[in-house]
């Protein structure tokens, strides 16, 4: 399918053409298939984290507050995509502290609200962010997974001195889990992408990269909750730059969302890229995203693991989730200046090395 090849301006940084059913942006790749996912049904979201909705000043105290935990990433060379014109580049958060680019917004968040006790429910690398920070500052963290979380995160998470507890069911089941559990211990609910503060820190990751490829046309960035994708339109929101989420095409909640014109919630779904199995957006991403995203592509597990390979190949040692903008870039076949974010790189055999890689007062 065709990109519209929509455009902000300083002046006015909404879409200038609106996309299904009058929402901005465009939906294009494999929609999900009935039997994948089954009915979708028409949901407000949960109320997010008091307080107001992020922007760009927000985006802005994260990165002077986080810099101390993180490392500035680099922009790398992508591999050849097959499309003539200029070269992709990659924001490598796979070579972030904690695997990914999670270890901005929780770190964000865990130092802005200097909490003694924090819960969380995060399929893994949220989690793992969390379990470093806990273990560094002497915070009790307790993680909630849902069925099918990667054992070998979980068992990561708890080598890092967090406590997990798993339930049955998927991401919306942990989430009312965790939630619960806060309200039992009296403990701070961080979640993994529906947070002011997680949303704010994420954004950190667009700053960056528009900073240091300031002549970039399009941003592709990989979708689950859509925290990382709400803090990359922040900051986007007044530069001249496309911002298109990828989603996998079986859990694809914000393109089923934007084309309904309302928050929706799917039913579990599966993928490879198990960081990405939202069921629906969070009400803090998803105002952000509905008004500055530009294109919203869904990909196929066999579109992410050939992204995932191609990645290796060329050295970037991505896990399925952290392939997923690339395999939305391909998909995409633009002749563009464009960075595609390889958001993490928590593989099975880096998670094995993972923990043994700290020693006590290190972060």
């Amino acid at each position: 399918m065709t990109a519209l090849g929509l455009r902000h301006t300083a002046t006015d940084p909404r879409p200038a053409t609106a996309g299904p059913l009058g929402v901005p942006g465009r939906v294009t790749g494999d929609e999900p298939q009935p039997g994948a996912c089954g009915s979708v049904t028409g949901a407000e979201p949960r109320p997010g984290a008091t307080g107001r909705a992020p922007g760009i000043a927000d985006v802005r105290t994260a990165a002077a507050r986080i810099a101390p935990y993180v490392v500035r990433t680099p922009l790398l060379p992508g591999p050849p995509t097959g499309a003539p014109g200029p070269g992709l580049l990659l924001k490598a958060e796979h070579l972030q502290h904690g695997g990914s680019f999670k270890m901005r917004g929780a770190a964000n968040a865990v130092l802005a609200l200097g909490a003694e006790r924090i819960v969380t429910g995060s399929s893994g690398n949220h989690a793992l962010a969390l379990a470093r920070l806990a273990r560094s500052l002497g915070i009790r963290l307790t993680v909630v997974l849902a069925a099918g979380a990667a054992p070998a995160k979980a068992a990561a998470i708890r080598a890092l001195g967090a406590t997990t507890e798993q339930v049955g069911g998927g991401v919306a089941e942990r989430e009312e889990r965790a939630r619960a559990l806060a309200a039992e211990l009296d403990a701070v609910l961080v979640p993994s992408s529906d947070h002011p503060l997680v949303v704010a820190g994420a954004g950190t990751v667009g700053t960056e990269l528009l900073a240091d490829a300031p002549g970039t046309e399009t941003v592709y960035v990989p979708t689950g909750g859509g925290g990382l994708l709400a803090g990359v339109c922040l900051a986007a929101l007044h530069r001249p730059v496309r911002v298109v989420g990828v989603e996998p095409s079986t859990t694809a909640r914000y393109a089923r969302s934007l084309a309904a014109g309302r928050p929706v919630q799917l039913p579990p779904g599966t993928t490879v890229a198990d960081g990405l199995r939202g069921q629906r957006p969070g009400a803090v991403p998803y105002p952000i995203v509905r008004d500055r995203v530009d294109e919203l592509i869904a990909v196929g597990d066999a579109e992410i693991l050939a992204a995932a390979a191609l990645l290796h190949r060329h050295g970037v040692d991505a896990e399925p989730s952290g392939a997923v903008a690339l395999a939305g870039a391909l998909r995409a076949g633009r002749r563009e200046r464009a960075v595609a974010v390889v958001s993490g790189g928590n593989t099975p055999a880096r998670l094995h090395a993972l923990h043994h890689d700290l020693t006590p007062g290190t972060f």
